[in-house]
């Protein structure tokens, strides 16, 4: 078999190829892509726009841009563009790009029906900014702030007391983590304590579940790092043999790994404004739940708080206490700020069958009826059952337009920018420090977009080497 794939690589070999061929069949398969997911946009009667701005390994600023549209009667995600800016990251350079972009493409800005982006000034400035420009070309389109970002400004604020023991921590691991010696003595000692782990995680506030997993991290290699500091002095050493801030330890380690859940839970495709609010009115009630259960004494709803406690046979300490109390009650105040409860006007859009759903006011007479006749139809019941609720209003467009219309300026403006921050990760993969110079939009369209390229048309548009 080896002789067999030496040979092959030897035949591989004698092909002739010229210095730019893969760059070319790559840049083919781009603008066949591209053109097949424009095409797409520009028939679709309706679509949305997440956006976000970042700087590569070569400085530069690059522009990412994703789209939500209705193809075939179903809603799809794709790379739309992915553009240096050449100079300014501003509100109005960022239009000026997306708009010539627009331009060149033939696409109707009328039709777009939703913005999504992070809360910075230059997307969401009053006068200035790419939301506010952008309204003055669309009439229908509103500005989503992204719901993950939203999570992130919400958990931000803590009592002093918790705060400081977060920055403790994060210099634990700092001291290990940032010497390559002592990563490596740790790495051999977790190895010899048959530990569950061999290593600590870094915290970086960019990265929205680390300090949820450094914590967990830390408070399970607790023993661990205790012996390592036994022989490698560190100035906080002393609090892994402090019960009440290893208590506090534990208490983070379990709400940051509950706020992580909802995070995880708000990425992914064809999240909806109703997923959204329904998995943050759940984090709300379950923080006002655990703040009870906390003043009943009662900790079983932290697992590592309640667990150290246990193994030690120890009460919670009660500065502890009241520290927790409050850290619960803040998040519950900033979770509201940042998620206010929807009202009921849209509720028709989540359960058209429902009849307390017609009394909302943004439907006008002749709407309301057109919603009895959907909410007597069995037919439409079951595809209400099967299908999603987006794909399920827009199957309706032909025989509800109004209908169907409002519903998906409701359904169908992104909730976050999670395609965006994905495609980053990918984005720096894909340019390293030595590959600076690459321009790396027609392979990350390659591979992040769900559409194949017509191979038989680009196959047809190539000439066969002469001599085969």
């Amino acid at each position: 078999m080896r002789g067999a794939g030496e040979k092959a690589a030897k035949r591989i070999d004698m092909v002739p190829l010229s210095n730019n061929t893969l760059s070319r069949r790559i840049n083919d398969m781009f603008n066949n892509v591209e053109t097949t997911i424009v095409h797409r946009v520009k028939n679709s009667p309706y679509y949305a726009i997440q956006l976000d701005e970042s700087t590569d390994v070569a400085n530069l600023a690059i522009l990412l841009l994703f789209v939500r549209y209705v193809n075939e009667g179903m809603v799809e995600e794709d790379l739309l563009f992915c553009r240096p800016l050449e100079e300014r990251t501003t509100g109005e350079d960022i239009f000026n790009l997306t708009n010539a972009y627009f331009q060149e493409k033939g696409i109707d800005w009328s039709r777009c029906l939703g913005i999504c982006t992070d809360g910075a000034t230059s997307m969401m400035g009053k006068y200035t900014g790419f939301v506010a420009r952008t309204k003055k070309v669309a009439s229908k389109v509103s500005w989503t702030h992204c719901s993950i970002h939203r999570q992130a400004l919400a958990t931000k604020r803590m009592p002093e007391e918790l705060k400081e023991v977060l920055d403790n921590a994060v210099k634990m691991v700092n001291f290990i983590k940032s010497r390559p010696t002592n990563s490596r003595i740790f790495h051999v000692l977790c190895e010899e304590m048959g530990s569950i782990h061999d290593c600590l995680l870094t915290h970086t506030e960019v990265r929205w579940l680390s300090r949820g997993k450094i914590l967990v991290r830390l408070f399970e290699l607790r023993i661990e790092i205790l012996v390592f500091f036994n022989s490698h002095p560190f100035h906080l050493a002393s609090c892994m043999e402090n019960h009440v801030w290893l208590q506090r330890l534990a208490y983070l380690a379990d709400i940051f790994s509950r706020i992580n859940d909802l995070n995880l839970s708000l990425q992914g495709l064809n999240i909806t404004v109703f997923n959204l609010q329904e998995r943050a009115e759940s984090l709300i009630k379950k923080l006002q739940f655990w703040e009870s259960c906390l003043e009943n004494n009662q900790t079983e709803c932290f697992s590592n708080l309640h667990d150290f406690l246990a193994e030690h046979k120890l009460q919670l300490d009660q500065c502890t206490k009241t520290n927790i109390i409050a850290h619960l009650k803040g998040l519950c105040t900033t979770f509201r700020e940042y998620f206010p409860a929807m009202s009921g006007d849209n509720d028709w859009i989540r359960n058209p069958f429902d009849d307390t759903t017609f009394s909302t006011q943004i439907l006008n007479t002749k709407e309301k009826e057109k919603l009895i006749e959907i909410s007597c139809d069995y037919e439409l019941k079951r595809s209400f059952r099967n299908l999603s609720l987006i794909n399920f209003w827009l199957s309706l467009r032909n025989e509800y337009p109004f209908l169907a219309e409002k519903a998906a300026a409701v359904l169908l403006p992104f909730s976050t920018t999670y395609l965006c921050e994905k495609a980053f990760s990918s984005y720096a993969h894909l340019k390293t420090k030595y590959r600076n110079r690459l321009d790396a939009e027609p392979d990350l369209r390659l591979y992040l977009s769900p559409v194949v390229p017509d191979f038989q048309e680009l196959c047809r548009a190539k000439q066969a080497h002469p001599s085969h």
